[in-house]
């Protein structure tokens, strides 16, 4: 099992080439590539700083220096490092953003080889680090770099680091199910079991999500070799995420249309690990305060509160193939089924999200679907949803037939309102080219999943934190054989759709 998390940098000072802070806090919960999980203080074996590799995003092709030898400190706060960064231009630009702030965090990857799960928290009491990236986005707050220094003293090349990035993933696996994240990326489901052995993957011919899906199949066909390939890119090489396909896959056409605009434009977090269900408290009765004169009674409303129940639901879809059709095929073949399988799924949870806004949304006043009519959506339904709910409803949903109509707004003199480069005429920027843009203030999210026409609900105007998107960490792909001697490939993903604040999702309501 592959734990990533990552930390903020809090401060930087050009000096010398190192970047220092902490890289992992214990006794703290965050949200990784496994759920909720927490280090114990002490869980992590013996290693040394000069053997663990600093890269970028996790790309071990990208390289940027390496701990600094006894620079590893291991106190009950958590273990801090500092790292040697190479002389290079990627090295260099790595010094700028975390002295600017701009790629300001930590991030590690260990393997979990003791733990205990508690109320879907992970509590990890033995792992081993095997690497450190330099990322954007933090998880573990609480995993700092306090100081980043820059000098051209001592420099080390590209060449040589990457010469020396050796460290081999090991992971661990019981089952043959095989999550994917996106059409080619490929990792293992985490079983919930403590003190799992550890094996070392040999070497294998899965290089990317095509090939694996290629041994999935035939594994469960009975071939031993294809079973023995699977279980060792189980252990290791599935988790990597820089997985590139293969450069003999031919082109291949499709109309399918890929992305979740609803869903961005909404919050998202993470399915809790167990059960077809779970309750968020919400506040139905705020207290109140009045002036009360010297002496009087004191009045007020006591807060009441409840609970948002919300259902998880299974997402899930089948494609069954022939042996030949996998004997036979171009390889392209299976990398675009699962490319499309995943499309499918995508599509699936962004139409369950745009029903569930429709369906718990608060509707607007009737409007003129005009120009005139899209800035009175938007200048009144700003307003009311703020006022229903304390947040700013800064996303505008709509569909191709609305996108149509903004990009082909004008003013009385037939100037563009919406792609118009003079600033007195610009109310936006709404172009072909993108399916985001801005329009009267607003983010607009072009989401090709609502229905066509430009009548009632065709656009939605939300306040983010108004619906979350809950959805489990991975997808799963499974593979069976059945009786006809086809093979069923079938994608499947667990998530909930929970309206927090219906006066913060306002409805498209034409006059």
């Amino acid at each position: 099992m592959l734990i990533n998390f990552e930390g903020r940098i809090l401060a930087a000072d050009i000096a010398t080439r190192t970047i220092k802070g902490m890289v992992v806090p214990f006794g703290v919960s965050g949200t990784t590539s496994a759920g909720s999980v927490i280090f114990e203080f002490g869980s992590f074996q013996q290693f040394k700083a000069e053997d663990i590799i600093l890269n970028r995003e996790h790309l071990r092709t990208a390289p940027l220096g390496r701990g600094i030898a006894g620079s590893e400190e291991i106190t009950p706060a958590g273990i801090s490092m500092a790292f040697k960064i190479a002389g290079t231009s990627a090295g260099t630009d790595a010094l700028i953003e975390a002295a600017e702030g701009l790629r300001p965090a930590f991030s590690i990857e260990a393997s979990a080889d003791e733990y205990t799960i508690d109320k879907g928290v992970m509590h990890i009491s033995a792992a081993t680090l095997q690497q450190v990236a330099h990322v954007t986005n933090p998880a573990f707050k609480a995993a700092l770099i306090t100081d980043v220094a820059a000098s051209d003293e001592d420099p080390q090349t590209a060449e040589a680091i990457a010469a020396e990035d050796k460290i081999e993933e090991i992971t661990l696996m019981e089952n043959e199910e095989t999550a994917i994240e996106a059409a080619v990326e490929v990792v293992a489901p985490a079983p919930i079991q403590a003190a799992a052995p550890i094996r070392t993957a040999p070497r294998s011919p899965i290089i990317d999500g095509t090939s694996y899906l290629e041994h999935s199949i035939k594994a469960a066909m009975g071939n031993d070799d294809s079973r023995g390939y699977i279980r060792a890119a189980d252990e290791s090489t599935t988790t990597n995420t820089g997985l590139t396909l293969a450069p003999h896959l031919n082109e291949f056409i499709s109309t399918t249309i890929f992305g979740r605009p609803t869903i961005e434009a909404i919050s998202s977090g993470a399915l809790p690990a167990s059960g077809m269900s779970f309750t968020i408290p919400k506040l139905t009765q705020a207290p109140t305060v009045a002036d009360v004169n010297e002496g009087a009674s004191t009045f007020g409303t006591a807060m009441t509160s409840d609970f948002l129940t919300v259902n998880v639901n299974k997402f899930c879809g089948a494609s069954i193939v022939s042996w030949e059709l996998i004997d036979r095929s171009s390889p392209a073949f299976l990398s675009e089924l699962l490319r499309e399988m995943t499309s499918a799924y995508a599509k699936a949870t962004d139409l369950a999200v745009i029903a569930a806004l429709v369906a718990g949304g608060d509707v607007s006043a009737p409007v003129a679907a005009t120009a005139a009519g899209l800035q009175s959506f938007i200048a009144v339904e700003s307003a009311a949803g703020y006022a229903g709910s304390g947040n700013f409803c800064r996303n505008l949903v709509a569909n191709s037939t609305n996108w149509a109509s903004i990009m082909g707004y004008a003013d009385t003199t037939g100037r563009s309102l919406y792609t118009a480069s003079n600033p007195m005429n610009n109310a936006g920027d709404t172009v072909g080219t993108s399916l985001v843009g801005t329009v009267l203030g607003t983010n607009l999210y072009v989401d090709p999943h609502f229905a066509t026409g430009a009548g009632d609900d065709t656009m939605l105007l939300v306040a983010p934190e108004a619906a979350t998107f809950y959805e489990s960490p991975t997808r799963q792909v499974q593979v069976n054989v059945i009786g006809s001697g086809q093979i069923e490939v079938s994608v499947y993903g667990y998530a909930a759709i929970a309206v927090k604040k219906p006066l913060g999702i306002r409805r498209f309501n034409v006059a």
